[in-house]
C-alpha cells in the first residue's frame, strides 16, 4: 500500500486505529469515508463497519476485511453482499473458527446460522448445550445430536423425541452424564448396558432404571458400591436386604 501521499494526520489516525487506541465511531465523517482509514478500523475490529459510510459498506475489500476479523460485520454490510458466496463463506469460516474456540455462541447468532449444519456442528462440538439453540431440523439429526451429547450429556434433553430411543446416542449421553437416562425412552431404561454405563458415571442414575435392573445385583453393586452408597436406597428391597451389597455400600 502506497502511503507516500498520506498526511501525517491520516497516518496517526490509522496508527491509533490499528492498535485500538481510537475507534471509527469517534472520528469525523470525512474519515469514515476514507477507505484506508476504514480498512484499518475493520481490520482491528470488524464491527467498526457499522460506522463506515454506505459506500464503503458496499466495498468488497472493506467487507471481506471486516468479516475476516468478525463475522458480525455481515449485519452492517450492504445488502448486495449478504447473498455473495465469497462474502458469506468468509463470514461462515469466521463464525466456525470462533465457535470452535469458545469465542462465540450459537445463542447469539442470527437464525440463519442456527440453521446451518456446519455452524451447528462447530457449536455443539465445543459446547453440547448449544443444541438447544439449533434449528429444529438439527435436533433430529443423529450426527449433530451425537456430537452434542458426547461433549455434554445433558444436551440430550434438547434432542428430538425420535432420538430418545436411539441406543447409541443414549449410550454416549449417559456415559458423559448419567442424568441423560431420565430423558431416554423407557425401553432403554431397562437396557442393562445403558444403565450400567449410567450408574458407572453416577450411582444416582439407578433411580431412573427399571425395577428389573434395580434388582440386578451387578447393576446395584456398581451403583451403590463403585459410585455412591446412597444409591442403594433406589434399589429393590431384595437388594437392600442382600448382606454383601449392604456391607460393600457402607
Amino acid at each position: 500500500m502506497d502511503q507516500s501521499h498520506w498526511s501525517d494526520e491520516k497516518k496517526e489516525i490509522i496508527r491509533k486505529l490499528s492498535i485500538g487506541e481510537n475507534s471509527l465511531r469517534r472520528l469525523p465523517e470525512e474519515w469514515k469515508a476514507d477507505k484506508d482509514v476504514v480498512l484499518a478500523a475493520v481490520t482491528k475490529d470488524g464491527r467498526a463497519l457499522e460506522h463506515a459510510t454506505e459506500e464503503l459498506k458496499g466495498d468488497r475489500d472493506v467487507v471481506l476485511a471486516a468479516l475476516t476479523q468478525n463475522c458480525i460485520a455481515l449485519w452492517y454490510a450492504a445488502e448486495e453482499w449478504k447473498g455473495d458466496k465469497e462474502v458469506v463463506l468468509t463470514a461462515k469460516k469466521e463464525i466456525i473458527r470462533k465457535l470452535s474456540i469458545g469465542e462465540n455462541s450459537l445463542r447469539r447468532l442470527p437464525e440463519e446460522w442456527k440453521a446451518d449444519k456446519d455452524v451447528v456442528l462447530a457449536a455443539v462440538t465445543q459446547d453440547g448445550m448449544a443444541l438447544q439453540y439449533a434449528a429444529e431440523e438439527w435436533k433430529v439429526d443423529r450426527g449433530v445430536v451425537y456430537a452434542a451429547v458426547k461433549q455434554k450429556g445433558r444436551a440430550f434433553q434438547y434432542a428430538a423425541d425420535e432420538l430418545k430411543g436411539d441406543r447409541e446416542v443414549v449410550l454416549a449421553a449417559v456415559t458423559q452424564n448419567c442424568m441423560a437416562l431420565y430423558d431416554a425412552e423407557k425401553e432403554l431404561k431397562g437396557d442393562r448396558e445403558v444403565v450400567l454405563a449410567a450408574v458407572t458415571q453416577n450411582g444416582y442414575a439407578l433411580y431412573y432404571a427399571t425395577e428389573v435392573l434395580k434388582a440386578d445385583k451387578e447393576v446395584v453393586f456398581v451403583a451403590a458400591v463403585t459410585q455412591d452408597g446412597e444409591a442403594l436406597k433406589h434399589a429393590m428391597e431384595e437388594m437392600k436386604a442382600d448382606k454383601e451389597v449392604v456391607l460393600a455400600a457402607v
